[in-house]
């Protein structure tokens, strides 16, 4: 099968061949040194050459934050918007042209908080966007305050004596708000994000992919446990439609269901690997239940990867086929008539 620049390239004998330096920009990355954002980007600039889209067809919004800067960095058209309508932004756009790919780069704050409505929305509709999700479970750009993503007891500039309410789970409000992708990752795994960028990019609509970015001056090491080499082995688990939940140092640890609970089992237990829980990524109810383990026992390990991918149509199809049915029906539209509705007149 050939992609759309393979037909370019033939029909017009011209090499339309992209590397990873195709998407770099000229001008500076300026966040700080050592952030996580710059193998988030890293990554991004490796995978779309892979996509068979042309250059121009893609387009990455940003919102504001440190996040923001992204459509700034990344070689392609790009659009950085107002603090948390990234999404809202992307959907109009995405309606108004079905054929671009589109991206959405934004934060924690960015978008769990002004522009949490724009998100759940976008989820419910469905829409075929691609949203990169920096969680670095703090404002950063503004020097540090709480976000909706930060930890209970977490001590900020506004929050000096810790935070008081419980943060948001992201990929789970992404789940319970009806998207059909959602994954979760973190910056120091390359591997990991490559092949969710892909896969965000292959899904026919709205996917959300939740990114644990290290800020080095304001939360640094938030997610050690998670995403350093000594210890993530024991506490993240790594979730591959049709395998079994398998971790541990040793990948000696899996999960099994106790009732409607997942709970922790060893291999040292006399418990086989088959008996482990295995992923089912189109499993709505299951998905669930991973996004949220670790948060409300920190007995579980943290689950990283594609948590779901179900397919239903999405909402810029339903849009084009619906205006589709109608003008079979009654004709294309008259646009001036419609702008002179029943009663005009003319001034003389």
């Amino acid at each position: 099968m050939t992609n759309i620049l393979e037909e370019i390239s033939k029909s017009c004998g011209c090499d339309t061949t992209y590397k990873p330096a195709d998407f770099k920009v000229e001008n500076d990355v300026r966040w700080c040194s050592g952030c996580g954002s710059y193998g988030i980007l890293s990554q991004v600039q490796k995978i779309l050459p892979e996509l068979g889209v042309p250059k121009e067809k893609f387009v990455f919004i940003s919102g504001i934050g440190c996040s923001g800067r992204f459509s700034y960095y990344v070689d392609t058209y790009g659009f950085h918007s107002i603090h948390g309508r990234p999404i809202a932004i992307a959907s109009g756009l995405k309606l108004a042209r079905p054929d671009l790919s589109v991206w959405v780069a934004t934060g924690d704050g960015d978008c769990m908080s002004i522009g949490g409505n724009h998100m759940i929305h976008a989820c419910r509709r469905n829409i075929n966007l691609n949203v990169l999700m920096f969680n670095n479970e703090v404002y950063s750009l503004t020097k540090g305050q709480y976000s909706p993503t930060s930890q209970q007891g977490q001590v900020t500039k506004s929050s000096p004596l810790g935070v008081l309410e419980e943060p948001f789970v992201p990929a789970g409000l992404a789940l319970g708000s009806g998207a059909t992708m959602v994954g979760r990752g973190f910056d120091r795994d390359a591997a990991g994000m490559k092949n969710m960028f892909k896969a965000a990019h292959d899904h026919q609509g709205l996917s959300f992919i939740e990114l644990y970015t290290n800020c080095v001056i304001f939360n640094d090491s938030a997610f050690d446990p998670f995403t350093s080499r000594q210890s993530r082995k024991e506490h993240t688990v790594n979730v591959e439609h049709g395998k079994p939940l398998v971790f541990g140092e040793n990948d000696d640890k899996g999960i099994i269901m106790d009732g409607f609970k997942p709970k922790v089992v060893s291999l040292a237990d006399g418990y086989s690997v088959s008996d482990f829980l295995v992923h089912d990524q189109h499993d709505v109810a299951l998905a669930y239940i991973i996004a949220q383990m670790s948060y409300h026992n920190p007995e579980l390990p943290r689950a990283m990867g594609i948590l779901q991918s179900i397919v239903k149509p999405s909402y810029d199809q339903l849009t084009e086929a619906q205006i589709a049915h109608e003008q079979e029906a009654k004709g294309k539209p008259d646009v001036q008539k419609l702008l002179r509705g029943k009663d005009s007149w003319v001034v003389e």
